[in-house]
């Protein structure tokens, strides 16, 4: 409920400070004199996106303070504490905008910096505008499914519902996306199954190409150093040195008993080398066996290694990548091997998954069905008091495309006539009957609404006499259980009202200033008088005021 409004320097106010109360609070005062100016200031202080020039001339900046008293569970304490403000429904709500003269807008929720966004969520909870020519969601068709389920209760459903659109949504998605993989596999299937053949025929590992290399390298250089070993081990050979010193030890040996001696030293040394000749053979002999080798496999590893080299530079990747690159390619041909399966798996997932998104939508029409008729049966019981008994409200409902929120479309029609054809509210309606139909429906969707303060702008324009004098007391029933605020030019609808303020303007040094003066007992018969009479007010006016104010 809003508890008060303060403006400061905006537009033709200077400072004005209002108390408002529950129940049907009223609004008058001549055309011109700033009643409008009042829902602008409420509006900017709301976050309502308006009329940029609010600043009062003169001034350098504008300022709006607005005061909201919130009850336990109002949805306007989850907005708060979502956007991260301390939400209490035992303190009240206080919501403060300036607005420079240089266009810049600063906003505070209770004491604290906020967005225009928060305040224009938190603004949803606290007030509703409406008015003849609303455009707000009532004569909005695009708007009507929300109403009709926010009448309804339909939450609950409308959340579940989501989840399965988006179970849906995500089945489909991945099954197109398998048939994606599968199409360009397949259209590269050819390739694939030869490559795959051609490396696996291969089977290169990783580390191979630099061991074939080593042992290629080592099978070349016993190629080129063999030969030379070999003539080293001929060399040294019975056939070669070890034959010489042997024929020298035994000609030496025969020679010694008559050399007296001089001979033993030379035979022990022959004897030493002989020694080391059988070491060096020994030696030469088993690096011989080391540099053996078969050309065979010297050919064999030239051959793999070259092979090895050859795929690495063909599919461009180093060749101990070839192992990872063939496994890559193998799971592409096993994917699509099993590509029918799993694709049949992700197609029965869709199929389960839109059998349980229609399960739901259906339901939900089916609810959105019944809440339809009440609806409409809800509106018939408001025109009748409205002096609009032979007009028809219907809630249509048509078949759309599939979507998060269901499959219906909602729109919401009028004929003023019975047999009269029937269409959207805002083209069959004239203006007079566009104001009650609008009323009347808005009673019916804010029914056990709580917390929200209701304004009605001049929802009274272009009707009068018992028909006036009718919603009047439709809006007085509403405001029993709800705050209501009605700016109206009606003296039958002014006069229902529980509290009453007048709206004057004055000049003063060439500045035009709007001032809002509470009415008394006294006050507020003169005001209802010159509504009904004009400027000049007669005792006959006041008598019929009195008469208003007093039925």
């Amino acid at each position: 409920m809003l508890l008060s409004l303060d403006i400061r320097d905006m537009l033709i106010i200077d400072r004005l400070a209002l108390d408002f109360q529950p129940g049907l609070n009223v609004l008058t005062g001549e055309t011109g004199a700033g009643k409008s100016i009042l829902l602008d200031a409420l509006g900017f202080v709301l976050g309502w996106r308006g009329r940029a020039d609010l600043v009062r001339e003169g001034a350098e900046q504008g300022e709006v303070n607005a005061i909201f008293a919130l009850e336990p569970g109002h949805p306007g304490l989850a907005i708060l504490a979502e956007a991260g403000f301390e939400a209490d429904a035992s303190e009240d709500l206080i919501l403060r905008r300036i607005n420079s003269r240089d266009g810049r807008k600063t906003s505070w929720i209770n004491d604290r910096r906020a967005s225009g966004d928060v305040l224009r969520a938190l603004s949803e909870t606290l007030v509703e505008l409406h008015g003849q020519h609303d455009d707000r969601g009532l004569l909005n068709p695009r708007g009507h499914r929300k109403l009709l389920d926010e009448f309804a209760g339909l939450a609950p459903k409308i959340e579940a519902l989501r989840g399965k659109w988006r179970a849906l949504s995500a089945a489909k998605k991945a099954l197109l996306a398998a048939e994606a993989v599968v199409e360009a596999v397949r259209a590269e299937e050819e390739y694939l199954r030869h490559t795959v053949a051609e490396l696996e025929a291969l089977s290169p590992e990783a580390g191979e190409e630099a061991s074939l290399d080593i042992r290629r390298r080592q099978m070349q250089g016993a190629a080129r150093i063999r030969d030379d070993v070999l003539r080293a081990l001929n060399a040294i050979s019975p056939d070669g040195a070890e034959g010489q010193i042997n024929d020298a030890t035994r000609w030496l040996e025969e020679a010694a008993d008559g050399a007296e001696g001089q001979l033993d030293a030379p035979i022990a040394a022959l004897a030493e080398a002989m020694n080391a000749l059988s070491d060096a053979q020994q030696g030469v002999e088993a690096c011989l066996k080391v540099l053996a080798f078969d050309p065979m496999e010297l050919e064999a590893v030239e051959e793999r290694l070259f092979a090895i080299r050859g795929l690495a530079r063909k599919h461009e990747v180093l060749p101990d990548d070839l192992a990872d690159f063939t496994a890559g390619l193998r799971a592409k041909l096993d994917a699509l091997d099993g590509s029918a399966k799993d694709l049949k798996a992700l197609g029965r997932t869709v199929v389960e998954a839109e059998a349980a998104y229609l399960k739901d939508a259906d339901a939900l029409s089916e609810a959105r069905r019944k809440a339809a008729k009440r609806l409409d049966k809800s509106m018939a019981a408001e025109l009748a008091p409205l002096k609009m008994e032979r007009a028809v409200f219907a809630t249509e409902i048509s078949a759309t495309e599939p979507g998060p929120e269901g499959q219906d479309e909602i729109a919401f029609t009028v004929a003023t006539n019975p047999g009269a054809p029937s269409g959207p509210l805002g083209k069959i309606a004239s203006g007079g009957e566009l104001s009650r139909f609008l009323l009347a429906l808005k009673v019916c969707l804010t029914e056990g609404t709580t917390g929200l303060t209701m304004i009605f702008d001049e929802i009274d324009r272009g009707v009068g006499g018992a028909t006036a004098d009718a919603v009047g007391r439709r809006l007085a029933a509403l405001a029993k259980d709800a705050q209501v605020l009605v700016v109206t030019h009606s003296p039958q609808v002014a006069a229902r009202g529980a509290h009453h303020w007048q709206v004057a303007k004055s000049v003063s040094n060439g500045m035009t200033t709007s001032t809002v003066i509470p009415l008394g007992a006294e006050a507020r018969i003169d005001e209802i008088a010159r509504m009904l009479s004009g400027d000049t007010i007669t005792d006959p006016a006041r008598d019929a005021a009195r008469v208003l104010l007093e039925v």
